[in-house]
């Protein structure tokens, strides 16, 4: 298993990077961080391209049977992406490979080609609240 993740920094530290670290999957952040602070759009797209070439050599080299392409709507939507190679790629890859993309606003041409997709739908969220991101439980 790999995850490559399109919107964070490789330098990330979250509790995520954290745990999948202590069982030994491979996390690999591809971006500078949120897109709306980024001070230079194009040296985003550049790191979105850099790594989706990363994250396809993963997905056709058969090594990993599951491969997770984070947040990579955005490179998409943000058209840093050409959406027909990751598309070419997905239809293209080893049958034993599984690749779950994620992110908001999914293109109609990913889903169409996916197997199962689920929306997640925003009810209520501690950010809006005012409450920052906290620490999680460790034992």
């Amino acid at each position: 298993m790999k995850i490559y993740q399109f919107m964070k920094v490789p330098s990330a530290r979250f509790g995520e990077h954290r745990m999948f670290e202590q069982i030994g999957i491979p996390i690999e952040g591809l971006g500078d961080g949120f897109s709306w602070k980024s001070q230079d759009l194009e040296r985003s797209g550049q790191l979105a391209r850099d790594g989706w070439e990363k994250a396809k050599a993963a997905i056709m080299s058969g090594e990993f049977f599951l491969v997770v392409l984070d947040e990579i709507t955005y490179p998409l939507i943000y058209g840093w992406l050409p959406l027909e190679g990751v598309l070419e790629t997905l239809r293209a890859r080893p049958k034993h490979v599984h690749v779950v993309l994620t992110g908001r606003r999914c293109p109609p041409e990913i889903i169409e080609l996916a197997d199962t997709v689920t929306e997640m739908t925003l009810i209520k969220h501690a950010f809006k609240a005012g409450i920052p991101a906290q620490r999680g439980i460790e034992d």
